[in-house]
């Protein structure tokens, strides 16, 4: 029976496995997706240009199986991989 924790490739509602997972720095992208940032305001958070940010959320899109950052959100609070607002990603990631 499920634990109620997801792995972090676990599509909701889902049991299958993402066929290519989300990678460390996809998952800071998408952490800072659900605040109000523009592409090149997470792009200067990161320190990365504005094309690596749209390139990472594209893959993002892609690998999650939708087309809008409001259905990345979704997606991320229906699997609870991301910490609440205020906790770093690593605390979620780590053990």
């Amino acid at each position: 029976m499920d634990n109620g924790d997801p792995p972090l490739w676990v599509r909701p509602g889902r049991h299958a496995p993402l066929p290519d997972p989300l990678t460390e720095r996809e998952m800071k992208v998408l952490q800072l997706l659900r605040g109000s940032l523009s592409r090149p305001e997470i792009a200067a958070e990161l320190g990365r240009s504005p094309n690596t940010i749209k390139t990472q959320t594209q893959a993002i899109y892609r690998k999650l199986g939708v087309s809008t950052r409001g259905a990345a959100i979704t997606w991320r609070l229906d699997t609870g991989i991301l910490p609440p607002r205020g906790r770093q990603l690593h605390e979620v990631t780590s053990g």
